[in-house]
């Protein structure tokens, strides 16, 4: 059995990033740091702008929400402002902030974010296919041609990770792993690679990760690695600020809850025709706050410090 202290000593360190984001987040979202003051009307900056934040989790991050950050700030009539965090717990700590005024967020970023104080709601969660239900893959992978052929064989390997609060990259492989009889901080050493893009890269590579976790859309670039294991994880939501003006929330809800890539280039919007937007976007379907709660149940389980209140 793994015991309170084994899991929580393998997350403290996010609790120090924690505390620490709001002093410390990148140039990305230095803009936003320097008028959290002069915000007006629930605002992160002004009623002019949307601050739209993301989960850093690939080095195709910005290009991909471009098309969809267009469509906002056409609809609306506002200027959408691209806000990139260092790390997952700056994110969430610009958003406890009310740094953010729409964002693209994982799972677990979202629990802990609104555990934590941030006031948030969800509004939809992006699909990748016609009549996909929301959700994608945690996937284990390991080298090609690697003898670790389970979760079970990670034992006392260099196994890389997202980041602490990726859920793809670290809440559900977690589980899995504690599941499997693997102590996720006595009977491995875990590396953390920050992107998924870069924890598949060093599992291909076999010299800092022998095995790792990361989100299937990555995953399938790559021919350097193999899919050992997958885990179906909840869709990661759109979700607003609670403090906006309820006009806007009732305008973003219009026009993200359920909206496909057709409509976005049907409202003049171009580049959402390119093949590297489809292949991240066909759709939003709408979610709630209750989709979620199979993270909270989770983070239960492994009794991970981020999701502690």
């Amino acid at each position: 059995m793994i015991t309170r202290s084994r899991i929580s000593l393998a997350t403290l360190a996010v609790a120090g990033t924690l505390t620490l984001a709001l002093t410390g987040c990148s140039s990305a979202a230095s803009s936003t740091d320097s008028s959290a003051a002069d915000s007006e009307g629930g605002y992160a900056v002004d009623s002019e702008t949307l601050v739209f934040g993301v989960v850093p989790d690939s080095v195709d991050t910005e290009t991909n929400y471009q098309p969809l950050m267009d469509y906002i700030a056409q609809e609306t009539g506002k200027t959408v402002e691209y806000h990139e965090s260092t790390d997952y717990a700056a994110l969430i700590e610009a958003s406890i902030a009310g740094q953010i005024d729409v964002a693209s967020f994982s799972g677990f970023t979202y629990v802990t974010a609104t555990n934590n104080g941030a006031e948030l709601t969800p509004i939809s969660s992006i699909i990748t296919a016609e009549g996909q239900e929301p959700g994608y893959y945690s996937e284990a992978i390991v080298p090609v041609g690697s003898d670790i052929a389970s979760i079970e064989d990670m034992k006392g390997k260099k196994v890389c990770f997202v980041d602490p609060s990726s859920t793809s990259g670290y809440l559900f492989p977690s589980y899995n792993l504690i599941e499997a009889g693997v102590d996720p901080e006595a009977d491995i050493t875990p590396v953390f690679a920050g992107k998924h893009d870069v924890s598949v890269q060093k599992v291909g590579e076999g010299v800092e990760c022998e095995a790792g976790f990361a989100e299937d859309s990555e995953v399938a670039k790559s021919d350097k690695v193999e899919v050992i294991a997958r885990t179906m994880v909840p869709g990661a939501p759109i979700v607003e600020s609670n403090t906006l003006p309820d006009d806007v929330k009732d305008k973003l809800r219009e026009i993200l809850s359920e909206v496909t890539a057709d409509d976005i280039v049907a409202a003049g919007i171009d580049s959402a025709d390119s093949d590297g937007f489809r292949s991240v976007f066909y759709a939003t379907t709408p979610v709630d706050d209750e989709y979620y709660n199979q993270i909270r149940d989770i983070c239960e389980a492994t009794d991970a410090t981020q999701c502690q209140k």
